[in-house]
């Protein structure tokens, strides 16, 4: 099973970009399976129902968020109508939602798994234990987790906690796609962040002119995203699909 893992979609620009190019690459790699994470697909941040439609309707099979996810309470009701969106699973259980998604084929089970970081982040549930929740619970071939989290060790400690149970634990949140995809000892394939998708001539996907002003002048700043070409980044993995174990992990950036 070859499984295309997209990150975090920026704005306007980001949702333009992927719509664009995500269907002939899924062509190109002859994907089963994509998972976007829509955290920032907003215009300001958030998800709505609106980008969340684009990003389903360029190709997205799942999506996943973070701690961004409930910044537009248009977003609600929108989790009973599709399924297949997702919030961190270590939130509180009261949120709109759930944190898992079981994507299934003839041939074999996906549960997609969304969990949220603690460190540098605001409080929420031990992403560890609603990992070791879902495993025990959900019955699937295949387990694949969305970290959305600020810390690289932190990233790095629950791949390692997983490893060997789930099939792949990518990370995301920071928009900087790291060097370090590796498949783990147990066969779970491993990166720390898998970049963003949005405009490439910026920071985070935002003017480098709004970001330098916050932090030079300490005021308050509207961030906008910046204009210009984007970039599509991301991981594809190879998953044995009787297994569960990763054959293969690499970085896309287009």
């Amino acid at each position: 099973m070859k499984l295309l893992m997209i990150g975090d979609v920026v704005g306007q620009p980001g949702c333009d970009y992927l719509r664009s190019a995500l269907p002939a690459l899924k062509r190109e790699l002859e994907v089963d399976l994509t998972i976007v994470n829509g955290e920032n697909s907003a215009v300001g941040n958030g998800i709505l129902p609106k980008s969340a439609e684009c990003l389903f309707d360029s190709g997205a099979d799942v999506i996943t968020t973070g701690n961004h996810v409930f910044k537009r309470r248009e977003i609600f009701n929108y989790f009973e109508d599709r399924l297949a969106l997702i919030r961190p699973a270590n939130f509180s259980a009261e949120c709109p939602g759930t944190g898992f998604y079981l994507f299934e084929t003839v041939r074999y089970s996906v549960c997609v798994i969304n969990l949220l970081g603690q460190s540098f982040m605001e409080p929420v549930g031990c992403p560890f234990a609603a990992a070791d929740r879902i495993l025990s619970e959900v019955r699937a071939d295949i387990y694949i987790v969305d970290f959305h989290a600020e810390a690289t060790g932190e990233k790095g400690a629950l791949g390692w906690y997983l490893d060997g149970r789930g099939s792949a634990v990518f990370g995301t949140h920071t928009h900087v796609q790291t060097a370090d995809e590796r498949i783990l000892p147990n066969g779970t394939a491993f990166i720390s962040d898998i970049g963003m998708t949005g405009p490439r001539d910026s920071i985070l996907g935002v003017r480098p002119e709004c970001v330098i002003e916050r932090m030079r002048l300490h005021v308050p700043t509207r961030f906008e995203n910046a204009k210009g070409p984007c970039v599509l980044q991301g991981v594809l993995a190879e998953i044995d699909e009787t297994t569960g174990k990763a054959r293969n992990i690499e970085r896309i950036s287009r």
